[in-house]
């Protein structure tokens, strides 16, 4: 490999590092975020899943953590051509790859066990919903009103809740009606009263609505994946290439704290 090709993987590889090193700060700041934001749909989840939830906050912010270590991994052992970092930045890169693929294949055929899981979280938080407009409770609603859709499975998923059951009126929640057949004043959180038995509700449930959302959004979805696959393959050619032509590693250029 000629100077000119070598001094341009080297910085083409550290700009990829770079990169890295800034996703890597959102990831562990989006994680930290979730853990700590009591007004988020996760902090929902959290009342009734805590250990699940706080769990999958942690590991977030692990992977955040561990892609700005490796970015600053990379763009050392790139900037200044150090062999045992730029084959410690490709060992770390293929396994994360691998571990991608591996994460994605059991979300894959795991879904249905996700869904019930997900379903038996919802149907005990739906049951235990007080609607007293908490910042909690805002979280659903939003959900709600927004994919147009009610409950997890259905509608049927209020008829456990302890405030609808325990009222002399005919209450619905109000995030669930349904603009189009709803009279009368509506509300965007809380519980409304029905006139009938029948709600003026949706009747999709918010795992269908979920599930078309990412139905409609699959292009976006898998571009996105199929980019970071390829931008991790290009970081990983690069990296075992300046390797292979890293001879001698000249120390003296590292700067000492």
């Amino acid at each position: 490999m000629g100077k000119g090709c070598m001094t341009a993987t080297k910085y083409f590889l550290f700009l990829l590092n770079l990169i890295f090193f800034l996703c890597g700060a959102v990831i562990m700041g989006f994680g930290l975020w979730l853990l700590l934001d009591n007004q988020s749909f996760i902090a929902v989840l959290s009342e009734y899943n805590s250990t699940a939830v706080k769990i999958a906050c942690y590991i977030l912010i692990t992977v955040g953590a561990f892609s700005m270590l490796m970015g600053f991994l990379g763009c050392l052992g790139a900037i200044y051509e150090i062999r045992c970092l730029l084959g410690l930045y490709f060992t770390c890169l293929l396994l994360i790859l691998i571990a991608q693929i591996a994460a994605g294949a059991l979300i894959y055929f795991q879904k249905d066990v996700l869904n019930g899981e997900m379903s038996k979280i919802i149907t005990k938080m739906l049951d235990n919903y007080p609607g007293k407009n908490s910042t909690t409770e805002q979280a659903w609603d939003f959900i709600q009103r927004n994919m147009n859709c009610c409950g997890w499975s259905g509608h049927l998923d209020w008829n456990g809740n302890m405030v609808i059951v325990n009222s002399s009126q005919l209450l619905f929640p109000c995030s669930c009606q349904n603009i189009s057949v709803a009279t009368g004043n509506s509300s965007d959180s809380g519980f409304c009263e029905a006139q009938t038995p029948d709600w003026p509700v949706y009747d999709v449930g918010c795992a269908a609505s979920v599930e078309n959302w990412l139905l409609t959004n699959i292009g976006v979805v898998l571009g996105i994946s199929l980019g970071v696959a390829l931008i991790e393959l290009l970081a990983m050619i690069l990296s075992i290439c300046l390797c292979r032509n890293v001879h001698t590693e000249d120390y003296t250029k590292v700067p000492k704290y």
